[in-house]
């Protein structure tokens, strides 16, 4: 029996470039796809808002840009180019399996104004109230904080917050966060439950995404600001089929970062 829309469980999904592209150099339909399966699949439960980078990965299909200036401002005009051809395939790949799409661009600024935050929390919820899915990115023409830190990681988790989500999914190209000594010899064990941020920050090898800026440090930030808002924080693996439905019935690997006090810190 379908729920109530105020039953439904909110989660903020953040998708980040590398899961858009598969690791390829194109945006991959296949994956925006598989994306909208499992949110028809799981609509009588759950109510999604996606964060999506990509924007300047898909410019990059079409354009090849002369720099007349500082590298930040080309990839300024390159989100400017990309974010209406990524809507697109949204648009068109939603749109096939019976989803409707609505854009909203935001910059960190926005977070920090009352009225702002009021705009965006009653903007989104008459969205989803009437069966529309917020993609949310940073506005790149404006603003660069995510251009060159955080591949967006920063922005879903303040929106997760505002909106007040029930979780905050953040798809990467792992299987959650491994322990330091596993990458170190190569064998990539998951830590599947943590409370203790701090003690998993010291899990992190530095590291960057290919298309993205993020890397895992600055998931585990956002996750700090998803527990100081009381949301849970799930890093899973993007790059496969069906992820968000096989996390949440727990049928592979992926990193749960819980509310304080729920588990042991990890060693």
């Amino acid at each position: 029996m379908a729920m109530d829309k105020q039953d439904k469980k909110r989660i903020v999904l953040k998708v980040g470039s590398n899961v858009l592209t598969k690791e390829t150099d194109h945006i991959s339909r296949g994956k925006i796809e598989d994306i909208g399966r499992q949110i028809v699949a799981m609509q009588d439960e759950y109510e999604f808002v996606i964060v999506s980078s990509g924007a300047i990965a898909v410019a990059k299909q079409f354009v090849n840009l002369e720099s007349n200036g500082a590298a930040i401002n080309v990839k300024q005009a390159l989100a400017s180019i990309g974010q209406p051809h990524l809507m697109r395939i949204f648009q068109e790949s939603f749109r096939d399996l019976g989803l409707l799409t609505s854009q909203c661009l935001l910059s960190y600024s926005d977070f920090e104004r009352a009225q702002s935050k009021k705009n965006i929390v009653n903007t989104i919820n008459v969205l989803l109230a009437n069966h529309y899915i917020p993609i949310i990115n940073e506005n790149d023409t404006v603003a660069t904080d995510e251009i060159q830190f955080g591949d967006n990681d920063k922005l879903a988790a303040l929106t997760a917050s505002l909106l007040k989500a029930d979780k905050l999914l953040i798809a990467t190209n792992t299987n959650g966060v491994y322990t330091k000594e596993s990458v170190e010899d190569n064998t990539y064990d998951t830590i599947a439950s943590v409370d203790n941020i701090n003690a998993l920050e010291n899990e992190i090898i530095a590291e960057t995404s290919t298309h993205g800026t993020g890397g895992m440090k600055s998931k585990i930030e956002a996750a700090r600001i998803a527990q100081e808002a009381h949301i849970e924080t799930w890093v899973v693996n993007g790059l496969r089929d069906n992820f968000i439905v096989d996390a949440i019935n727990e049928q592979y690997p992926f990193t749960k970062i819980i509310l304080e006090n729920k588990v042991e810190p990890i060693n």
